[in-house]
């Protein structure tokens, strides 16, 4: 029995047998469309989620399976003060896969120790975010043909965002890739990502504040919102939370083959007049979620389809 708490779980090889399936399962959604009649997916979300729960949801749908589950701690024995422990020995006696949000770094790990099926982490506090990882390489890959040698801007909240910590992590582990990243002081890459992953595997980067300075570099531009509910103080939040506003006045700096991923939801980090800007990516990327967590619960099940 698998678990996925990290990226890193994944080799790079096994990685690419994941998104390979996850394009045999867009290309021909019909041949998986009862893989996993009979089977189970628990979503035990104890902070609020529409993207990451609803496509997981869909992707057990999707392969012929049923879900159940939560969408809040006050829904669930949590605000009665049950453990996460007891939660998941609970829940294993109910599903056959679990999925699990919480904002405790660490609680999904705490919930595979415990569990007797296999858990996803859907996002612990400000430190992993692996299925959201696995649908941006997925949407890099199916955009630009490769996971090599590309400059990746990463603008934004870089300081407690997830999704940025985990897809630092993964991309590292490719030839050739350099980051840019974009942000504020305040909200700069915490210090032991740079010196432990970025430095540790010789990646190359550099970190700017202006991100007019950075667009006309990038093969990727990956946004992230300013996110209210990481800050202690309304005060902070309100002075960040519109440093960066993605334009199509600086879409116009950017090269015609550069694409624009966000991991939603946004606020008003990008203007809604980019949309219809054909680089821009983002709802594509929400597709692709559908497809690659497919493939995820097909593979942590370990069901094949020929």
């Amino acid at each position: 029995m698998r678990h996925l708490m990290s990226p890193l779980d994944l080799t790079v090889g096994e990685l690419e047998e994941l998104l390979d399936l996850a394009q045999d399962i867009e290309a021909d959604p019909g041949k998986y469309a009862h893989a996993c009649d009979g089977k189970k997916l628990a979503t035990l979300f104890y902070e609020p989620s529409t993207r990451t729960r609803l496509s997981h949801e869909a992707a057990m749908l999707n392969l012929g399976g049923s879900v159940l589950g939560f969408s809040s701690a006050d829904s669930s024995s949590a605000s009665k003060g049950e453990s996460v422990s007891d939660t998941i020995r609970t829940v294993s006696c109910y599903a056959d896969i679990c999925a699990m949000r919480h904002p405790k770094e660490g609680a999904p790990m705490v919930a595979c120790q415990h569990s007797s099926i296999p858990v996803i982490n859907a996002g612990d506090g400000g430190h992993q975010h692996p299925t959201q990882t696995l649908t941006d390489l997925l949407t890099i890959r199916s955009l630009k043909g490769r996971l090599n040698h590309l400059t990746i801007g990463l603008c934004g909240d870089l300081k407690f965002g997830r999704t940025v910590h985990s897809l630092i992590n993964a991309l590292v582990r490719y030839e050739g890739i350099r980051f840019i990243l974009i942000s504020p002081e305040e909200l700069r890459l915490p210090e032991y990502i740079r010196h432990d992953v970025l430095d540790r595997n010789s990646v190359e980067y550099e970190e700017v504040v202006r991100l007019e300075d950075a667009m006309p570099n990038l093969d990727i531009l990956y946004m992230t919102r300013v996110q209210k509910e990481r800050f202690f103080n309304e005060e902070d939040y309100v002075r960040m939370k519109d440093f960066y506003i993605l334009d199509k006045a600086k879409m116009k700096l950017a090269p015609e083959d550069m694409y624009v991923l966000h991991p939603l939801p946004r606020v008003n980090e990008i203007s809604v007049e980019v949309d219809s800007d054909p680089r821009a990516a983002y709802f594509r990327q929400v597709q692709y979620g559908v497809y690659v967590r497919m493939a995820l619960i097909l593979t942590l099940l370990d069901i094949h389809i020929d």
